[in-house]
């Protein structure tokens, strides 16, 4: 009975419209141009490679049904195998270059043979992604691999976990690649549907009076503005040359990027934070860096009173040492990557924007503990918006790319690595769709992303 049902899922995936797609590729014709065809990494990329900033992006994919990975195989000749990135090496004799190759699925599909009567599955997956993060991918293949855990968790029937080297693209950029590949349940011809920032649309009046508030509000719009950037870019300096975080129970001893990580997922109602968002007209990532603000205060004051980890943390007493400080290395894309764009390159040979276009910005967490929750939402609205009425995420990507072509790969790996290490965290997030979707025809029950490389203990990623 579950083979039949297997088969007909089978069948039924393989006729879906969305990834039904004819053999154009022509595998042979093609082995000897794409050989021969090299590119140069760029600088950012060739960053990536060295010894302390070796970094690796994580998908963990939670899905409804079984995995079946012939289909999945089948599908990647179509979708992921058209991206140049993912079917290329990276060679390196002087400079690297990227070289197209004939990639062998086999050795980048990975089937474990799993006992389905195992004790603790959610465990299983959770050491088994912890394990890779000791690991690397070999330089001989493209670096990535896609890892399918047929066993039933807590949250899905099945698991797969993408990963990436870094050097392949930043994290919007390989998300979008990833959210390409899939298609919505309800529509299975069409692709996921990513919520944009509405613009207000603001009435002008002509009237002289208020031709001149608005040149007022202009002018103090750019004095803010060229304000937030000067303190900013100063505190970033500062931070590259002699600037530390205040040592604090989630800032670790040096040599962090070596060592193995482990990655746990939540699932929270965004119906929840929505309701926050819409009562104190702020935005979802306002809200989450007010919860991430809550955690991080109440569990150090729980840590600095001597409480045991399963004790209730005293609410009226304050353990906390004062002017703790505390900041997040947040990773800025400063490109828009469409889905759209990247499925008709993978479809059409089209081209796309794709690399590693990402800027640093310093966000300060403010450590302590107040009587109203809200509050931390409050002060987490307030931070964010100075920092985006500034120029400090251009800036440091200006300022990273001046290095590297002037200075070289190790002078530009040193001073990132020195302002990563001299903060506490990193903190990012990616917008998600907005419909249930399917990989490949699988269902999906979560997608949870993150990294390891990076000198932080703790990473937290929204998705």
């Amino acid at each position: 009975m579950e083979s039949e049902k297997g088969a007909i899922l089978m069948r039924r995936i393989k006729q879906l419209p969305a990834i039904e797609t004819k053999r154009s590729c022509n595998g042979e014709n093609n082995k000897s141009t794409e050989t021969r065809e090299e590119e140069p990494l760029s600088p950012a990329a060739r960053l990536f490679h060295e010894p302390n900033f070796n970094v690796y992006i994580i998908a963990i994919i939670g899905c409804k049904t079984p995995i079946y990975p012939e289909v999945v195989k089948a599908n990647f000749v179509h979708t992921l195998l058209k991206h140049p990135r993912f079917s290329s090496l990276q060679v390196s004799d002087g400079d690297m270059k990227w070289v197209r190759t004939t990639v062998d699925l086999e050795k980048h599909v990975i089937v474990p043979e799993l006992n389905p009567n195992m004790n603790s599955p959610d465990k299983f997956v959770e050491d088994y992604v912890y394990n890779l993060s000791k690991t690397g991918i070999d330089k001989s293949q493209p670096l990535w691999d896609l890892h399918l855990l047929n066993v039933v968790t807590s949250d899905s029937e099945a698991v797969g976990i993408f990963r990436a080297h870094h050097s392949l693209g930043d994290g919007t950029s390989l998300m979008s690649l990833l959210l390409a590949c899939t298609r919505q349940i309800n529509h299975p011809e069409a692709l996921p549907t990513i919520p944009v920032m509405k613009k207000r649309r603001i009435q002008h009046n002509t009237k002289y009076y208020a031709v001149f508030w608005r040149v007022v509000v202009g002018f103090w719009s750019v004095f803010q503005l060229f304000w937030n950037s000067m303190v900013n870019i100063i505190m970033f300096m500062a931070t590259a040359l002699f600037l530390k975080d205040t040592d604090n129970p989630f800032k670790g001893p040096p040599g962090l990027e070596f060592t193995p990580r482990r990655f746990v997922h939540r699932t929270v109602s965004l119906d929840d934070f929505k309701l926050v968002k819409n009562e104190m007209n702020t935005t979802i990532n306002d809200v989450a860096l007010g919860i991430t603000q809550a955690g991080l205060s109440r569990y150090m004051n729980r840590i600095y009173g001597g409480s045991k980890k399963d004790e209730e943390p005293s609410e009226m007493k304050n353990n906390l040492p004062k002017n703790i400080r505390l900041r997040s290395a947040l990773l800025i894309n400063l490109r828009p990557s469409g889905i759209q764009a990247l499925a008709d390159m993978m479809e059409k040979d089209s081209k796309a924007k794709w690399g590693n276009w990402i800027g640093y910005v310093l966000l300060p967490f403010n450590i302590a503990i107040r009587d109203d929750p809200l509050d931390y939402v409050r002060e987490a609205k307030a931070i964010v918006d100075r920092k985006k009425h500034s120029l400090e995420a251009i800036f440091t990507f200006s300022i990273s790319e001046i290095v590297l072509k002037l200075f070289g790969i190790k002078a530009a790996s040193s001073i990132s690595h020195k302002i990563l290490s001299r903060t506490t965290m990193s903190f990012s997030n990616i917008v998600g769709p907005l419909e249930e979707i399917a990989y490949y025809g699988h269902p999906l029950a979560y997608l949870a992303a993150s990294s390891y490389g990076l000198p932080h203990v703790s990473n937290v990623n929204l998705f």
